[in-house]
């Protein structure tokens, strides 16, 4: 990969229902960067993972992934975490099953126990690898329905990485997570990117929780997109000229970033979800 970009959109659009979500957008994500998706309610967050996924062609304009034009063969080497609500209390499937879930989910039959044969011990031994990488080794064999919410998302993050994906998409994987949890997942994706070499792409309402952790945002507002360093891009001047009407963008004494002159600032709203459009 050395070289190629890991995503590249030239003059991009996409479009849901013959409307374009977003058009005229051109970025280059690296690889190995960790990247937050930022945007207000259906300005195309979401779209944004369909385009890379192969789900959604553009109607206008390129996109390449790792290489080459989305699709089945890029998808191979993506691993996808999409929205969620949580499991119900009464799941009884263990959180390390889950996680192998992700190599044999969409085969038939159960895996044969690892004594039989040496693809399964191999699968095993890469299960318990990523299992240790999330740091959830404690709590793997308890019932995914009694594990906390951060607990579940790092057994998931676990299952989109154990097929040995190039890039990550992670679908707003902070939600409903407390501000501790928010911190330690968005700690935990900085350490894949740079243990594992994987680029993610993680959709977020609010870029404070892991603004000490990214390379870069992408900020989608009023159809169009742009990308860069996230003081350079959740700023003032270039929210001002995205959403066409004037914004403020003020840094706290803790560091926090506030957006003042928008109804939906990055830190408080809630994406539209294009998945169900």
């Amino acid at each position: 990969m050395s070289g190629v970009a890991a995503i590249r959109l030239e003059g991009a659009t996409a479009s849901r229902g013959g409307r374009p979500v977003w058009s005229g957008v051109d970025l280059s994500i690296g690889a190995g960067e960790f990247v937050a998706v930022l945007g207000p309610n259906g300005a195309g967050k979401s779209t944004l993972l369909d385009v890379v996924l192969g789900l959604l062609p553009l109607s206008a304009g390129r996109a390449e992934v790792l290489g080459a034009s989305p699709g089945t063969a890029t998808a191979r080497r993506l691993g996808y975490l999409p929205q969620r609500r949580g499991f119900d209390a009464g799941t009884r499937v263990r959180g390390r099953d889950v996680v192998r879930l992700g190599l044999d989910g969409s085969r038939w039959g159960v895996p044969l126990p690892g004594r039989f044969s040496a693809a399964s011990r191999r699968a095993a031994e890469r299960v318990e690898k990523m299992i240790e990488l999330v740091g959830a080794g404690a709590y793997a064999s308890r019932p995914i329905g009694a594990l906390s919410g951060g607990e579940q998302q790092r057994l998931l993050i676990a299952q989109a990485l154990v097929r040995r994906p190039q890039m990550l998409l992670l679908d707003e994987p902070l939600d409903s997570l407390d501000l501790s949890n928010q911190g330690a997942v968005a700690a935990l994706v900085q350490r894949i990117c740079e243990s594992e070499g994987v680029t993610v792409l993680l959709v977020a309402h609010d870029v404070n929780p892991i603004l000490g952790y990214l390379d870069r945002v992408v900020y989608f507002a009023g159809g169009r997109g742009l990308a860069g360093a996230p003081r350079d891009v959740v700023s003032g001047p270039v929210l001002s000229d995205l959403y066409g009407v004037p914004i403020e963008v003020l840094e706290t004494s803790d560091g926090r970033l506030v957006v003042v002159g928008t109804p939906e600032p990055p830190a408080h709203h809630h994406d539209l979800h294009d998945h169900a459009h």
